[in-house]
């Protein structure tokens, strides 16, 4: 069997996987946002745009804007707290490094929903941090932690930073900190030499974590609706608005397909930059 071959056989049982279970869901997901909506909220016959024309609300602006600075912050700051740890777990001994992955990790041990009740739970107006904040003088009694963005934000860094945290240390496992020293023996300041050599020296795991971050915010709908209420609104909570209240399964479908399209972009560019990084470094060679 030729080689060509010998890759093909590996390729197809996962590539047929991904057809099957990702492409052409999604190809599905878009022609239902071209088709009309029966009485009871299901799919009707024939084909319209009209569905297209009905996204276009004024309230729809509002809720798009919210999901991408929500989603852009949440992830600028998981990457500005996981960039230094993934630099202190890489220079830490391999017992202790393990210890602290599994303290990382360990969240994830609980169901998703009990950590955000959790959440709600403490920022409560009768929460034990809501207490503690006026006993301190740091919030007035009627200070609301709940039902705003500030507190989905503060929910959704919480619940991602693993995810950026693992590609990071990933990057920094492999980084030459000898690179470091050098710095420092031509001038450099630790702080110089952090960002001018060991962030560039990350930036494929920048990227990776980058994409895993914010594109599950994006969709993000949970966090929003228990701890953000209805003036957090993001598109996932729109989405699952029209597919469990309204049964507007086409409607449901046009947004979707939207957001589908807005996170194809981070993924095109990452695509994108690792292409031209591998052009650059076959033309150096």
């Amino acid at each position: 069997m030729s080689r060509k071959w010998r890759e093909w056989t590996i390729t197809l049982p996962s590539m047929g996987w991904l057809v099957f279970f990702f492409v052409i869901p999604t190809l599905l997901v878009c022609g239902i946002a071209f088709k009309n909506r029966t009485i009871n909220g299901g799919i009707g016959e024939g084909w319209t745009l009209d569905t297209w024309l009905n996204v276009i609300q004024p309230s729809y602006p509002l809720v798009v804007w919210r999901t991408l600075w929500l989603s852009g912050l949440t992830t600028l700051i998981c990457l500005f707290f996981s960039i230094p740890v993934s630099y202190w777990l890489a220079r830490l001994s391999k017992e202790a490094r393990n210890w602290m992955l599994l303290l990382i990790i360990l969240p994830f041990w609980t169901n998703f929903l009990i950590r955000v009740f959790a959440w709600w739970s403490l920022l409560h107006s009768q929460g034990w941090l809501k207490q503690a904040l006026v006993w301190l003088g740091l919030a007035s009694p009627e200070a609301q932690l709940l039902y705003n963005e500030w507190a989905v934000l503060l929910v959704l860094v919480y619940t991602y930073i693993p995810f950026a945290i693992l590609p990071l240390f990933a990057s920094a496992e492999k980084f030459d900190f000898s690179l470091l020293d050098a710095a420092r023996d031509l001038g450099a300041g630790k702080l110089r030499a952090f960002v001018s050599v060991f962030i560039p020296g990350i930036s494929q795991g920048m990227i990776t974590a980058f994409v895993v971050v914010f594109i599950p915010v994006l969709g993000s709908y949970a966090i929003p609706d228990i701890v953000g209420g209805p003036t957090s609104e993001m598109i996932g909570n729109k989405i699952a608005q029209n597919v469990f209240v309204d049964r507007n399964l086409p409607h449901a479908s046009a947004l979707a397909t939207l957001l589908a399209l807005v996170v194809l972009l981070p993924v095109l560019y990452s695509i994108f930059t690792q292409r031209r990084q591998k052009r650059s470094t076959g033309r150096r060679s």
